[in-house]
């Protein structure tokens, strides 16, 4: 049976490699994308088994909405994120979003690509040594009940546009104790000390883009 990947990654050095590496798999059709609405109309075309994406693969798309997008553009296939973060949280959230496994870059590719693609083809979900080890320790914190949901996302997405907790507020059509309440939550998550850091991390780990 016919295996086809969709690779979606920014870094020329990572695209290389995992191609290098999934060459060696028998029966795998591979498919290069050049940006996110390039992986996004192969997605919704070809219907890929898996779909490995970088989580820089394109400055103008946030990782967590290109991975809601994916998912929207092809139901079936299995993404598998490779990241520069180890933030136990942040991969949570991903998997909580859909994604099926998650390659921490700074891991060994070459023992762990062919072990990811195969177990998120049998359903199950797949974590580099890193990746594993730090998920782990932050199932044991005591942020792990919050996950940066839609709500989140939305209030962090008008913190950057510079709107004060009254506008996102007005907005959102919440109380503005709820958007402090949101807001002190994400500070926490990404270990920010100011709205501005927390703007900068949430960028940084490719939750959000900075506005022009």
């Amino acid at each position: 049976m016919i295996t086809q990947i969709l690779i979606g990654d920014g870094s020329s050095l990572a695209v290389v490699g995992a191609e290098t590496l999934l060459k060696q798999r028998a029966d795998t059709v591979l498919t290069s994308a050049e940006n996110g609405d390039d992986l996004l109309r192969l997605a919704g075309v070809s219907q890929p088994d898996v779909i490995l994406l970088g989580d820089r693969f394109d400055p103008l798309f946030e990782t967590i909405a290109l991975v809601e997008r994916l998912i929207q553009a092809a139901p079936a296939g299995r993404i598998i994120v490779m990241g520069n973060t180890t933030d136990g949280l942040i991969i949570r959230d991903l998997f909580t979003m859909g994604m099926c496994g998650y390659l921490a870059l700074g891991d060994d590719l070459s023992t762990c690509l062919l072990t990811a693609v195969d177990t998120v083809l049998r359903e199950h979900p797949y974590l580099s040594p890193t990746a594993n080890a730090e998920y782990l320790i932050a199932m044991q914190s005591a942020s792990r009940d919050w996950k940066l949901d839609a709500e989140a996302r939305a209030v962090l997405r008008l913190l950057a546009r510079g709107c004060t907790v009254r506008e996102i507020a007005a907005q959102m059509r919440l109380k503005r104790r709820r958007v402090y309440w949101v807001t002190e939550k994400m500070r926490s998550r990404f270990g920010a000390t100011t709205n501005e850091h927390l703007i900068s991390r949430a960028a940084a780990e490719g939750f959000m883009r900075l506005p022009e």
